[in-house]
């Protein structure tokens, strides 16, 4: 059985589950409220982790912001309770979505330094430097080839890959920053990552949800990355990470940490695990959150984040002469050229 198939495994499991039959709610401030607690007890994937890691409990908060909820509130006070409410779970993930609002948990990011700069990085792309799709690459001065992968959201082909890294085959080594990706298509990334492996590779596990109850989850099941049949790379790589680095960004991560050829460098990765899943209020707002937790090759979590092999911090007042330099990009290219 083929990786891809895990996530198609995911989905249906899914799809089941949303054809149980729930208790109808009320399209009131009480119904909504006990609606979206209940849609979460029932299919979010991290209860126990999330115990474990910072004491959550799921009932106390139903009791904990069932006071704060009646009839009487505006549709914005009782959106700013229920986003209150999923902030418990730490999750980036988990969203509420409205025709006024975006309800999100962010800090995972805006708590830590960003470690990325753009201007320093228009300093080694240059004007002349090439795209593919949602690639942006050129070879640097010292015969390092340099790939700037910034979303998985665009789609980028199998085409795209073979031009980026035959125009790069002759460089010494590669550096791909993911810095501030957040994401996008989970396929997306296992098709960058497939041009790195050169034999059949165990880099995680999957699980998904069988029932309604916290620990009612499937077995784990293995996922591989398979070597490309088209252009793969064969030298030593270093992934440049930071805390903005989250979802598919995370796993790409975590696949390449698994590759003897290839080295993290930066900060600790944002995390975001649990492959997201969506249902709907009696009001019609629509709520996100993770449904299929994921894990590394040794079955740990990686929801919070993996570290980087090599932790480097980017000093903004660190001049070398009188052009700055990106210390996460110069920590890389010292590394390959060693």
């Amino acid at each position: 059985m083929k990786k891809i198939s895990f996530w198609l495994l995911a989905l249906s499991s899914w799809l089941l589950l949303s054809c149980v039959d729930i208790e109808e709610r009320d399209d009131t401030a009480t119904g909504n409220f006990e609606a979206l607690w209940t849609i979460l007890d029932e299919h979010y994937c991290f209860f126990d982790y999330k115990q474990k890691e910072y004491g959550l409990d799921w009932n106390n908060v139903y009791t904990k912001y069932k006071v704060r909820v009646n009839d009487n509130m505006s549709t914005t006070q009782l959106f700013e309770v229920l986003c209150d409410m999923l902030g418990e779970l730490r999750d980036g993930h988990v969203n509420l979505s409205s025709s006024m609002d975006y309800g999100r948990y962010w800090k995972w990011q805006e708590n830590y330094p960003y470690n990325y700069s753009d201007s320093l990085i228009r300093q080694y792309l240059g004007t002349d430097y090439k795209i593919a799709s949602g690639l942006r690459y050129r070879v640097l001065d010292d015969n390092i080839g340099y790939i700037r992968c910034a979303s998985f959201e665009s789609g980028i082909g199998e085409g795209n890959l073979d031009e980026a890294l035959s125009y790069l085959l002759l460089c010494r080594g590669l550096i791909i920053d993911i810095r501030g990706n957040g994401g996008g298509d989970l396929t997306t990334a296992e098709r960058l990552a497939g041009r790195f492996v050169q034999e059949k590779t165990l880099v995680g596990y999957m699980q998904h949800k069988t029932g309604t109850g916290h620990n009612d989850f499937s077995e784990m099941k293995e996922i591989y990355l398979e070597p490309s049949s088209n252009v793969r790379w064969h030298k030593k790589v270093c992934v440049l990470t930071n805390r903005s680095v989250y979802s598919a960004a995370n796993s790409f991560a975590v696949w390449m940490h698994c590759l003897p050829n290839v080295t993290l460098v930066g900060d600790h990765t944002g995390g975001g695990s649990g492959l997201p899943m969506s249902n709907s209020l009696p009001n019609g707002w629509s709520v996100r959150f993770s449904a299929c937790p994921m894990y590394d090759q040794n079955k740990q979590q990686t929801e919070f984040g993996i570290d980087p092999d090599v932790k480097v911090s980017l000093n903004n007042d660190l001049t070398y002469g009188s052009d700055p330099k990106d210390d996460i990009i110069e920590a890389a290219r010292q590394l390959l050229v060693k």
